[in-house]
């Protein structure tokens, strides 16, 4: 490749973190190694994309594309027109910027987009982050040149030809994380004890934060700390219920920026089974208890537990049992320290920390 030459890239996709995150993850890969290309977003109306792919200073445009609901509801008669509507927008953004290559990542709005470009002879490669295709990406299979995919046997999806197991992109400050004591400091945690990391996603996960408020009294018991995420929806009604819990052992936070430092304090961590927090883990390596959300497509975070948990890589309990459960369980994996560096070496070996660098060597070998 040219690496003078300006070349040029949409990416497109988004609704989730998840589906944003890679695509950011990739661009920024792109600018390193082709200082001089031209990046475009082309995301959904109204998505969290069209706040946060500006903020990391990448310019988007926004289609009026929305998904299908599952109900019937009137929101579905407007679907044809909005699809309709995007194809044509798409059409005409794809023309006029002239990409060397379009990259999908799942959502809305990659389904016109690659649509449009594939129909004009552009290169397309896609980027499926979970261990079951997306509606969008189904529909895409037979349009695009090449697909990354972070779970074996994908093959029941997409045309094996087509296929790289490149893993997900995940954030470059996890590749290295901080040293413990450093990171304890920074969340005033006792040193001297064991930690519970516990996310709840950045909105909240009602069932991991109810198996803790409905569990004070165990956990008052256990000689340990928890440092607990527990999501803009639920923090102010938890702050409440806690006011009289040992500020000590339960830090109770809205949100954690710094999660690399969130993970390095943790002996072990409570989740949920998103793609990406599965692709992190098995880079950051630690202990695991997976809590998968049932309210996802194809209940598909029970499946990205389960291709770890079937490799003794994790543990997982289910949302249904998780009040009940997911306490005790923490406390005896906690004490349990063979267990723990079993879990831990079997998750390092999942991991694929170089993914961006080969989703991108990837796309450009595509237009050479």
């Amino acid at each position: 490749m040219d690496m003078q030459k300006p070349y040029r890239f949409i990416l497109s996709g988004g609704g989730t973190g998840g589906h944003i995150f890679p695509a950011l993850a990739i661009a920024d890969e792109i600018k390193k190694q082709l200082p001089n290309a031209e990046i475009l977003f082309v995301g959904a109306e109204g998505k969290m994309e069209m706040q946060k792919v500006p903020e990391a200073g990448y310019k988007i445009f926004g289609l009026p594309i929305a998904g299908i609901q599952r109900s019937l509801t009137l929101k579905n008669l407007s679907f044809p027109f909005k699809l309709l509507n995007s194809l044509r927008q798409a059409k005409k953004i794809v023309k006029n910027f002239k990409p060397d290559a379009v990259i999908g990542v799942g959502g809305y709005a990659s389904g016109p987009t690659l649509r449009a470009a594939s129909n004009l002879g552009i290169p397309c490669l896609l980027q499926e982050q979970n261990s079951y295709a997306g509606l969008t990406n189904k529909w895409l299979k037979k349009k695009v040149k090449q697909i990354c995919v972070a779970y074996e046997g994908m093959d029941k999806y997409f045309p094996a030809s087509k296929l790289n197991l490149t893993g997900n992109p995940i954030r470059k400050n996890l590749l290295d994380l901080p040293d413990r004591s450093k990171a304890m400091k920074s969340f005033d945690l006792d040193e001297s004890k064991k930690t519970i990391l516990v996310l709840g996603g950045s909105l909240g996960a009602r069932t991991i934060n109810e198996s803790i408020a409905q569990n004070l009294d165990i956990l008052e018991k256990e000689d340990c700390q928890v440092l607990w995420q527990t999501g803009k929806l639920y923090h102010n009604e938890m702050l409440t219920r806690f006011e009289n819990a040992d500020k000590k052992q339960l830090k109770v936070l809205e949100f954690i920026k710094n999660m690399d430092e969130a993970y390095a304090a943790a002996d072990i961590i409570i989740t949920r089974a998103g793609a990406l927090s599965v692709s992190e883990l098995q880079v950051v390596g630690k202990p695991v208890i997976f809590v998968p959300s049932p309210n996802v497509a194809e209940d598909h975070q029970t499946k990205n537990a389960q291709a770890l948990t079937q490799e003794d890589a994790a543990l997982m309990v289910t949302d249904a049992q998780a009040v009940k459960e997911l306490l005790p369980k923490a406390f005896e994996l906690l004490k349990d320290t063979e267990k723990q560096k079993q879990l831990s070496e079997n998750i390092k070996k999942m991991a694929k920390p170089k993914a961006t660098e080969n989703i991108v060597s990837i796309i450009f070998k595509m237009i050479e």
